[in-house]
């Protein structure tokens, strides 16, 4: 059935020209904010971080000094485990919960999540334990887009449009990356795509990256080199890392997931329970293997040295670094694991470059190409966002040369990964998430949803009246040819029509995956 709606209903405004224009400076108003935070972020996980080597470098070897070290960690510790407790909303990287939030099922409180997730940062790189900045800088951001939407009184289907955006600008401040921000969000958070929708999370992240690295000229986390295109017959090594990267990759999964099962049998005394052996490895790395401490931007400078790092370095480097990342990920603590992923990533090309690479006749000249080619494959194959991958890695190197290895080595890790039927990463932490640990959205609410009539789909060329719409869905407007139509059940649809239809919050999702299979363009006999 159609729904007709004056003016000023949340229907018309959602397709309203005046709306769209609306989420542009939204969609930017929503990057600075996001930019700003992450930004500051930034900067006390980089002094902390600094000041976690100087007190380390000063203290080793001085028996003393060193049981002082433990003896801090420990405070901190104690600390970490009162603000998660405080909000449990901000334990693990805040990727999943973000994702949650956007699908309707997750309603975080947004002044509480950024102070302690901004807090729990800042002592964790104190700390030392091998966590990224990127997954709680997506937190961090889309909650910086629930609080502008909260302070412009936007409902819930504009408010989640307005926390992909803010993903956006905290994975383009993270990483120096807007194209990758924008199709991280995209492909990875909100996973539907609209021409509205593109352009409020472009002007997000261009916002974002704009003010962190113009206005406040913060410089990139991590930059990668690309010498130049490789001959032809060592494309068929650029497939074999792919290979390898696809592997790797599902075996980084079901290693981090089965390090979450471990942690999960600690039920007494959580969090602080489960953080215990973390910070006690990060307080024996720091004296003893300093390099696999925090994000991991000592490995990336060992990269770039002129010197390039013997084989057993990189593979006990890489080794040491999973291991870590997986403890500290398993236990619950609130960090990422993308950075440490993207050095993962880096030690992978490396150590394929220097070892069978190197074996069949590569030249020294290329190893920074593998290294950039062992990101976007790792990426691909954990993350299942190979578009992403292959964005991240050109804006990293800043070379269109490498776009053609870059993909195929993307697309294969991709197909390997989902071939061994091993659960996506980010997809996987959704799944399970706690509903415990945030407020669960209000139930009861209507929402709204699109989906554009395929070419040769089922529903082309039918009547309104006939389609068998989902329960509980009603069909609001048509967009065709720029003019929207308010429809009727005697409207026959159109390949390209844009269908905007409103359902309850519950009912929405399911909604969604019908009648976008319905709108599946099909091949005809």
């Amino acid at each position: 059935m159609a729904e007709r709606g004056d003016g000023g209903s949340p229907a018309a405004r959602r397709l309203s020209r005046r709306f769209r224009v609306t989420l542009v400076w939204e969609g930017a108003l929503v990057g600075v904010a996001g930019g700003a935070v992450v930004t500051l972020y930034r900067l006390a996980l980089s002094g902390a971080e600094g000041l976690l080597r100087g007190l380390t470098s000063a203290a080793a070897g001085d028996a003393f000094l060193m049981a002082a070290w433990f003896a801090t960690l420990a405070v901190l510790l104690v600390a970490v485990s009162a603000l998660m407790r405080w909000e449990p909303a901000t334990a693990g990287s805040g990727i999943p919960q973000v994702d949650a939030e956007v699908a309707g099922r997750f309603d975080a409180p947004w002044a509480r999540v950024v102070p302690a997730k901004f807090c729990e940062g800042t002592l964790l790189a104190l700390a030392g334990l091998s966590l990224g900045r990127e997954g709680p800088s997506v937190q961090l951001g889309g909650m910086a887009g629930k609080a502008v939407s909260r302070g412009l009184r936007r409902r819930r289907g504009e408010e989640r449009l307005l926390v992909t955006c803010g993903a956006a600008a905290g994975m383009s401040a993270a990483f120096h990356a807007p194209l990758t921000g924008v199709l991280f969000a995209l492909e990875e958070i909100h996973r539907q795509f609209s021409a509205p929708l593109i352009i409020s999370v472009m002007c997000s992240a261009v916002a974002s990256d704009f003010l962190v690295s113009q206005v406040l000229g913060v410089t990139p986390v991590v930059s990668l080199v690309f010498v130049q295109d490789l001959p032809h017959l060592d494309y068929a090594l650029v497939a074999a890392l792919g290979l390898l990267c696809g592997l790797l990759g599902a075996l980084h999964n079901r290693g981090m997931f089965a390090a979450q099962g471990l942690f999960d049998r600690i039920v007494r005394g959580t969090p602080a329970s489960r953080l215990v052996l973390p910070f006690a490895l990060a307080g024996i790395a720091a004296f003893a293997w300093p390099e696999l401490m925090c994000g991991g931007d000592a490995i990336v400078r060992l990269l770039r040295a002129p010197q390039t790092p013997a084989l057993m370095t990189l593979l006990a480097l890489l080794v040491g670094k999973y291991l870590f990342t997986a403890v500290c990920f398993g236990s619950g603590a609130p960090g990422g694991t993308l950075f440490p992923l993207v050095v993962m990533g880096a030690l992978v090309g490396g150590a394929f470059a220097w070892g069978p690479a190197r074996a069949l006749g590569l030249s020294e000249t290329f190893f920074p190409n593998f290294v950039a080619l062992g990101v976007a494959g790792l990426f691909s194959g954990v993350v299942r966002a190979p578009v992403t991958a292959v964005v991240l890695v050109f804006e990293l190197t800043g070379s269109l040369d490498a776009l053609l290895s870059v993909t195929l080595v993307s697309v294969i890790a991709y197909v390997v990964s989902s071939l061994t039927n091993t659960d996506a990463f980010y997809e996987h932490l959704l799944a399970r998430l706690d509903p415990g640990a945030g407020r669960v959205a209000p139930r009861g609410r209507k929402d709204l949803g699109t989906c554009v009539v395929g070419a040769g789909s089922r529903l082309e060329g039918s009547l309104v009246r006939d389609v068998p719409w989902p329960d509980g869905t009603r069909l609001v407007t048509i967009e065709r040819d720029g003019s929207e139509l308010v429809p009727t059940g005697e409207t026959r649809l159109r390949a390209l029509d844009e269908l905007l239809f409103i359902a309850g919050e519950d009912e929405l999702p399911d909604a969604r995956l019908k009648l976008s299979v319905m709108c599946e363009p099909r091949v005809r006999s």
